[in-house]
């Protein structure tokens, strides 16, 4: 008697295992797109008050690197520029007495000419006047090259105090988008360096579902496909949320460590990302489920 009963319990068991109703196509985890925020002056971190975890705006004041030895710097330039200015009013003045010297000269070079014309001076006089006029021609116009040769340093000096002023605007470090500081890597007090790494924040408004497809689904997934992604609601139910295909990638691979099985994990896949618009409920590292 309690064979028979066997009989007629072992397959409705049987039935209630190999019954399946979820048809999703793949499975795979949630990714965000990891950016590291480097310094890019260098100094001591007199302000860096944020921690891992915490949600981060786009263009927000996170942390500032002193400045003081920039501005020591912009103030000693700024004085050289002073005094070379000073310079080009003394040359000026220098310019302007030789162009004074120039025309008393040459109201007499004009004298001169005249007599000789007139064969009452003589070829020396005429030659003397000529060459001295001649000479400080030449002498305006050396003095006049001071003046460009001065220019041009305060123009060095002016670009260096642009790049002292643009130091500093990047010793203030701004956030540069919305999302969660994933890892802290420098204190306050500590030294940063152009190029260091300050921190890691994941974009959150966009994130990635990474799955795993076999070779026979392959043809059927394209890149810029619409899917549909699914994300635990709760224990009975799922959320949908809508999805694109974009990227597939060209090389097999076996299946990755997180599926359990051993029969699966020696199965060769590819992987493939699809981008899902984030309503704050998607956090990394959750499972999800698409559907091509």
């Amino acid at each position: 008697m309690k064979t028979k009963y066997l009989w007629l319990i072992f397959p409705a068991l049987l039935f209630a295992c190999s019954g399946n109703d979820n048809k999703s196509d793949a499975y795979g985890n949630f990714e965000a797109k990891e950016i590291i925020i480097s310094a890019e002056t260098q100094g001591k971190i007199i302000e860096f008050k944020v921690e891992e975890g915490q949600k981060l705006e786009k263009g927000q004041i996170v942390g500032v690197i002193d400045t003081i030895p920039m501005s020591i710097q912009k103030e000693q330039l700024l004085a050289q520029k002073q005094a070379i200015a000073s310079k080009i009013s003394s040359i000026r003045a220098q310019v302007d007495v030789q162009e004074e010297q120039k025309s008393i000269l040459n109201t007499e070079k004009n004298r001169i000419e005249k007599l000789y014309n007139d064969n009452a001076a003589t070829q020396q006089q005429f030659d003397d006047i000529n060459g001295k006029y001649d000479i400080l021609e030449k002498q305006i116009a050396v003095t006049k090259t001071q003046i460009v040769s001065v220019s041009k340093e305060i123009k060095v000096i002016d670009s260096q105090v642009k790049l002292i002023d643009e130091q500093k605007s990047r010793a203030i470090i701004k956030n540069p988008i919305d999302g969660i500081l994933l890892e802290k890597y420098l204190e306050e007090n500590e030294i940063a360096i152009p190029g260091k790494a300050l921190y890691k924040i994941a974009g959150m408004d966009e994130i990635e579902l990474r799955v795993y497809i076999s070779g026979s689904q392959l043809p059927n997934v394209q890149s810029g496909q619409k899917v549909k992604v699914y994300i635990d609601k709760d224990e009975e139910t799922n959320q949908e949320y809508e999805g694109i295909v974009f990227w597939i990638s060209d090389q097999a691979e076996f299946t990755p460590k997180i599926i359990q099985t051993k029969e699966e994990r020696v199965n060769m896949v590819y992987a493939v990302k699809i981008r899902v618009k984030n309503d704050g409920k998607i956090k990394i590292g959750m499972p999800g489920e698409v559907i091509f």
